[in-house]
């Protein structure tokens, strides 16, 4: 679906490999699982033993994207790595990774960990969505995967994404991954994204735009102010 001639009301933006060409009408903004367990202190993500300052750094950038895509009138999405409180959707392979003592739906600082309900489960308060947005609970790493994503998009004729959240070399590269299977062109917001590992943060960007953008396109969230004032 990449564009060969820009169409009425397409916009562009700088980006690598090259420019970003997209209909903002037919735009959503994913924002991957900006939840308390992984990026507050006392949480999931803490009790692994990550920095979870790391993550929490790009909070202001975030909101500053939410709020861009809100005035601009873009499809806003929300994601959250979540579970069935009776764990029927987490395949036991999946259980297994982690800590002995701080495996999915184990009682961890904020309740059950990665359970839907639970107050570690939650979006933080500073990126909370408003009426009008989808959340998407997804049991896997992906936003498609066993989720209702693909039919929202499909029923509203988006045909381009905004990638943002946590963490880049997994849920946010696998979300991006799944979406060119199915046909979408994506930018991923470079400072509204993070990893406890800075190293895999950089290798995910050289991964996604590698090869004249085999997954997508990357830009900094500076590359979208330009755009105030033209749709």
């Amino acid at each position: 679906m990449t564009n060969t001639s820009l169409e009425p009301g397409t916009l562009s933006i700088d980006a690598q490999p090259g420019p970003f060409h997209f209909d903002p009408a037919r735009t959503a903004l994913i924002v991957i699982d900006m939840q308390r367990d992984f990026i507050e202190p006392g949480g999931f993500g803490e009790s692994l033993g990550n920095d979870v300052t790391l993550l929490a750094e790009i909070v202001p950038t975030v909101a500053a994207l939410l709020d861009f895509a809100r005035r601009h009138g873009w499809l806003v999405v929300h994601t959250r790595e979540s579970h069935a409180p009776d764990m029927s959707d987490c395949p036991p392979a999946k259980h297994a990774r982690g800590a002995p003592d701080t495996r999915i739906g184990d009682h961890g600082p904020m309740g059950r960990i990665l359970i839907r309900g639970e107050p570690g489960n939650a979006i933080i308060d500073a990126l909370a969505p408003v009426a009008g947005e989808l959340v998407i609970d997804k049991p896997g790493k992906g936003a498609f995967y066993a989720t209702r994503l693909g039919e929202e998009l499909a029923m509203r004729g988006i045909t381009h994404l905004f990638f943002a959240g946590v963490t880049t070399e997994v849920c946010v590269q696998t979300s991006m991954r799944e979406a060119n299977d199915r046909g979408y062109d994506s930018l991923l917001i470079e400072d509204a994204t993070a990893s406890y590992f800075p190293a895999f943060k950089q290798a995910t960007l050289d991964m996604v735009r590698s090869q004249g953008g085999i997954v997508g396109w990357t830009a900094p969230f500076s590359s979208l102010k330009p755009l105030d004032g033209q749709s």
